[in-house]
């Protein structure tokens, strides 16, 4: 927000110092003129060294533009990111007699900064055809925003509609507005609104969409993000985004195939759409999806916990060396995951071996049970059955 006012601050010296030509600069600068060296320093960027050569300014001397200086070491501040010390310069600037309205622009921008939001929609009243621009319209509009006015907010915006019909932020803001105002239709109807008229990036549908799914207004998301889907069907973030939707509706089928979909482009995803499969019980699917991942670790840790929903104990207990060579088997969940394979099968030692290795609190109480359970299988094999 404050980078664009920054980037203005030339040709807004140029009319609040007078600057009369580059030559003429130079000629003060080698007079050793501070005030002319500092303005020179703060044009050519260098705003610490501006500071430096202000400190040679005699403020007591009766001959000193305390205006100018105020001014300068403001615009010095300001563009250090020392905000606190820039409102201070500025609003003495004004104290001493700068009359130019630009000086308000950059105070706006110091008492944002500060969070005093109320001086800083009194700086932008102030500064004439400036307050006017797309710029102080947003930083009003900001300002009335977190002072909880938020009909002064949108108010606002309507009003930089209105002076700039073909800039389409200020619809895209008031999107966001009703979206924590809780108007969710309002939003989702002024959200497509801004989308069909603006020529939307797919950055936009998903932070508008992201906006309302958070919100839990699944319908207006899924129809923004649908949307977003058929122009932009390569883009991962949509997809993923519109599968995270359906989940949030315990859609895991519809969920699953948009991931499914998406991988055919992005292998990547195969993963999580065989993990979404898995968690549909759609168990053959996932293993099948699960055959393409390319991560290993990820690949044999999700084909262990498919295999065990799927009841096939010996092919999961047949996976230690696998397991082992990617260094899974120092996760411990991993590891009784396997125990139990093993017990499943039948092969009580190797369960043994494996859950010798538990400490973790809830796993060890777990294989203890295990444990037990293998002694009961020993001595009564046919509740084992």
């Amino acid at each position: 927000m404050f980078l664009f006012i920054r980037r203005g601050c030339v040709l807004g010296m140029i009319l609040l110092l007078g600057f009369h030509s580059v030559n003429a600069l130079a000629d003060k600068a080698q007079q050793s003129d501070a005030l002319e060296l500092a303005a020179i320093m703060l044009r050519d960027g260098h705003s610490d060294r501006a500071l430096f050569a202000l400190q040679n300014v005699d403020l007591e001397d009766e001959k000193t533009d305390l205006a100018r200086f105020y001014t300068l070491q403001g615009l010095a501040y300001l563009n250090l990111n020392d905000f606190h010390a820039a409102r201070d310069s500025l609003q003495q600037a004004v104290r001493h007699g700068q009359t130019d309205p630009v000086i308000f622009t950059y105070l706006a921008q110091a008492y944002y900064a500060v969070k005093d939001y109320r001086n800083t929609i009194q700086a932008i009243d102030k500064s004439g055809e400036h307050a006017r621009s797309a710029r102080l319209i947003t930083l009003k509009s900001q300002a009335y925003w977190q002072l909880e006015q938020p009909g002064a907010a949108i108010k606002t915006l309507n009003e930089g509609q209105r002076l700039y019909p073909q800039d389409y932020s200020f619809l895209r803001r008031k999107v966001f507005y009703l979206v924590e105002l809780e108007l969710f239709h309002e939003a989702a109807n002024l959200g497509r609104q801004y989308l069909a008229q603006s020529r939307a990036a797919a950055e936009d549908y998903i932070a508008i969409g992201n906006a309302l799914r958070l919100s839990r207004q699944f319908q207006e998301a899924l129809d923004i993000l649908e949307i977003a889907r058929l122009q932009f069907p390569h883009h991962d973030t949509v997809a993923k985004l519109l599968a995270h939707t359906y989940l949030d509706q315990g859609k895991l089928n519809a969920a699953a195939f948009i991931l499914e979909q998406a991988a055919l482009l992005n292998p990547d995803l195969l993963s999580e759409a065989a993990e979404v499969y898995r968690r549909a019980n759609r168990f053959h699917k996932a293993l099948t999806l699960n055959e393409g991942v390319q991560d290993q670790q990820t690949k044999f840790k999700q084909r262990l916990s498919i295999l065990l929903a799927l009841r096939q104990y010996e092919r999961a207990a047949n996976m230690e060396s696998s397991l082992y060579r990617t260094g899974l088997l120092e996760d411990q969940h991993v590891r009784y995951a396997l125990a139990y394979a093993y017990f499943s099968s039948g092969r009580f030692p190797e369960a043994n071996r494996h859950l010798d290795h538990l400490t973790e609190a809830e796993l060890f109480r777990k294989g203890v049970e295990l444990r037990r359970l293998m002694q009961t299988c020993k001595a009564e094999p046919w509740k084992c059955l």
